[in-house]
């Protein structure tokens, strides 16, 4: 499901801002972006998002806000030992030769922002920065998951009248076989040909085993109660959601295929038609 969150928390180089947002898609994809000063804290706030979500295409992008220059420090012995190095060097190749502190700014690392130096308080703070825009990300996902269990269980319901029509329907299949069939009989026959009673009992036997769907709407109907308790349900079930409808889907392909009746084709094609689009509608579920 769809949802944008923002959070924020202090730190010493600023406030540390974390902005989250979700796109539907079947599994869990997390995307962060930071500046390379808070490079260490894309792996951790990944770890968060696996953690705190299940499903979705979600982009993390962290920042710090208000950091000023007060967010570089420059690390003295490093600076030093440098410098002692440079002059040593210098000593050697070209004694007396000036040795400016400009050159210290090709020494890698020598100056460094604080965020990198701190990791366990900049981590802490993305931690609580992250739950806060969570926090607020799900809200707007249970408004949208609200919307779409109103909508599945719309469906859901239509997929039971059509299976129950379809249960009402089937015994008389059977009966208006036999009688399309003794119609046949005596068109091809004629009057003067006598029809055997027990022939034609064996037919009509033979169709009502094929044509009987009485296991497909039973489990149909399991199928159903478990949707419907999922949809009612608190915890995340998405995946469960998906695998049902292709469990439904598959029970009214095979109540299709066994039945030899217009009417209960046109509830099997309404059916199927309602379940293709709540298979659509649960890939947003989480």
């Amino acid at each position: 499901m769809t949802g944008f969150g923002v959070g924020d928390a202090p730190t010493p180089a600023g406030r540390l801002v974390v902005e989250v947002r979700a796109v539907n898609h079947r599994f869990l994809d997390v995307r962060v972006r930071a500046p390379r000063e808070l490079g260490d804290l894309v792996p951790f706030a990944e770890q968060l998002g696996r953690e705190r979500l299940q499903r979705g295409r979600v982009e993390v992008a962290i920042r710090v806000e208000g950091a000023g220059g007060a967010g570089l420090s420059l690390d003295i012995e490093r600076a030093r030992a440098a410098y002692r190095a440079i002059c040593a060097m210098r000593d050697d190749l070209a004694p007396g030769t000036e040795v400016p502190l400009s050159i210290l700014a090709a020494v890698p690392d020598l100056f460094a922002a604080a965020t990198e130096r701190e990791v366990e308080t900049m981590r802490n703070a993305c931690r609580a920065a992250f739950d806060h825009a969570v926090s607020r990300l799900e809200v707007m996902r249970n408004d949208e998951g609200r919307v779409l269990a109103d909508d599945l269980r719309a469906r859901l319901e239509a997929v039971r009248r059509c299976a129950d029509a379809i249960q009402t329907r089937a015994p008389q299949v059977v009966e208006v076989y036999q009688k399309r069939l003794k119609t046949r009989l005596a068109r091809l026959l004629g009057a003067d040909v006598p029809i055997d009673p027990g022939r034609l009992e064996q037919e009509i036997a033979v169709l009502a085993d094929r044509s009987d769907v009485t296991e497909e709407l039973i489990r149909l109907s399991s199928h159903c109660l478990q949707f419907a308790g999922l949809v009612d349900g608190k915890e995340a079930c998405g995946r469960r959601l998906d695998f049902l409808l292709q469990e439904m889907v598959r029970e009214v392909n095979t109540i299709g295929s066994k039945a030899q009746d217009a009417e209960v084709a046109h509830m099997v094609v309404e059916a199927k038609s309602e379940l293709e689009r709540m298979r659509e509608q649960v890939q947003n579920v989480e």
